[in-house]
């Protein structure tokens, strides 16, 4: 049965698919323009050059800035649906909004912040959204891993 005081969940649908596709289209770009830079830098190359002198160091320090430039990119994507919480008066405030969108997108979900009836569907398409770009995160970091080891490998091998 239907109650009278159910919210009307279509603005919530609507609104959390627009987000999930803008924010996976500016995942996407935001990789793209990490993995250039990684080519056009050079550095990953530079992990089985002869002189460089701490290859594992060099590979460490590869891998902590993807995933600091990745950690940059989730930000501006919470930041985002926090924006929208707030433009469609969801949430009371910036501090409130941007809270509960970290806790909704890492999944933690552990703040005392709550969406009105009307939104509440957004904090579970943003938890879904926030599965898939860490997934893609989490591969992309893992395949920068396997180029780097795959390319130390290579040097160790060419050298006996």
């Amino acid at each position: 049965m239907r109650g009278t005081m159910e919210p009307a969940w279509g603005a919530s649908w609507a609104w959390g698919l627009s987000l999930i596709t803008l924010t996976t289209a500016v995942h996407a770009f935001g990789v793209v323009m990490i993995f250039r830079g990684l080519r056009r830098s050079g550095q990953i190359g530079r992990v089985r050059e002869r002189h460089v002198r701490h290859p594992i160091a060099l590979a460490g320090a590869l891998i902590a800035v993807v995933v600091l430039l990745l950690t940059m990119l989730h930000g501006i994507e919470t930041g985002i649906w926090a924006a929208a919480y707030l433009a469609v008066g969801a949430i009371g405030s910036e501090r409130e909004a941007m809270l509960y969108s970290l806790d909704s997108f890492t999944t933690r979900g552990a703040s005392d912040v709550l969406l009105g009836p009307k939104w509440q569907l957004l904090g579970a398409l943003e938890a879904a959204d926030g599965m898939l770009l860490f997934g893609i995160s989490t591969a992309f970091i893992f395949a920068v891993f396997q180029r780097i080891v795959g390319l130390m490998d290579q040097d160790k091998s060419s050298h006996r």
